[in-house]
């Protein structure tokens, strides 16, 4: 793909207040700078983006999607509500859905299906469990997360944005060298071309505890395209420099 993709993940954090303060702060900084930012916001901001960054170089997109399109699922929030805020990208398939609410791999892969019927790029979440990475099962567990959704999506697969988030890695600190996380990037890329025509199209976003101090180094990888955000987004300071590390 041209140029770097940084995508903030807010989770369930933000103020109407706070998020104006931070949401200013990010666009008046992304003057003069060359790589592409989001911001992934709890759906019930998504108005207040939209009016906030309306015209402005910064996306935004929402943290999950439905995998219906309408119906009776209180609670729930279609692909094509999300798109009338004028949402960009959708998270689907993030380590703490998996965890927390059973998202299986045909699940996911249904929310991507129908983020992308809706004009939404989806960020397809994968990575492996500490235990998992311990065993050895690194290599299998991601290409297993990846292939449900190039099976589902078939034709459609350039259009999306994959993240490799390592479980181990998110909120503990720790952060898996730019050299093992290279290593994931090369191997998902390799399965990406042999899916798709088009695999330069894919951003593949590094979504492991990327922060100020460590962008630098894994930004310089060969497959790493961008990074998935989560805390460092949450400060203009921090979130600008890793954009800023993107755009040299």
């Amino acid at each position: 793909m041209s140029g770097k993709l940084i995508v903030g993940n807010w989770k369930m954090n933000g103020s109407l207040s706070a998020n104006q303060d931070l949401v200013r702060a990010v666009i008046a900084g992304l003057s003069g700078t060359s790589c592409k930012a989001a911001v992934c916001v709890p759906a019930i901001y998504l108005p207040q983006l939209q009016q906030l960054a309306g015209g402005s170089p910064l996306l935004w997109g929402a943290q999950d999607v439905s995998t219906h399109d309408q119906g009776a699922y209180t609670g729930e929030l279609s692909a094509a509500m999300l798109r009338e805020f004028g949402v960009r990208f959708a998270i689907v398939g993030h380590s703490e859905r998996r965890q927390y609410h059973g998202e299986t791999d045909a699940v996911v892969a249904t929310k991507a299906q129908r983020a992308l019927a809706a004009g939404i790029t989806p960020i397809v979440c994968v990575g492996e469990t500490l235990a998992e990475r311990e065993a050895g099962q690194t290599e299998e567990v991601v290409k297993r997360q990846l292939a449900a959704v190039i099976h589902t999506n078939g034709h459609c697969i350039s259009e999306i944005v994959v993240a490799y988030e390592p479980v181990w890695a998110i909120g503990t600190g720790k952060t898996a060298s730019p050299e093992q996380a290279q290593q994931v990037h090369a191997l998902l890329r390799a399965q990406l071309k042999a899916a798709t025509a088009h695999p330069e199209r894919i951003a593949l976003l590094y979504g492991g505890s990327m922060n100020a101090a460590n962008a630098a180094s894994l930004l310089s990888q060969n497959d790493i395209d961008g990074g998935l955000i989560g805390g460092a987004s949450l400060k203009s300071a921090d979130f600008l420099s890793i954009v800023a590390a993107a755009s040299h």
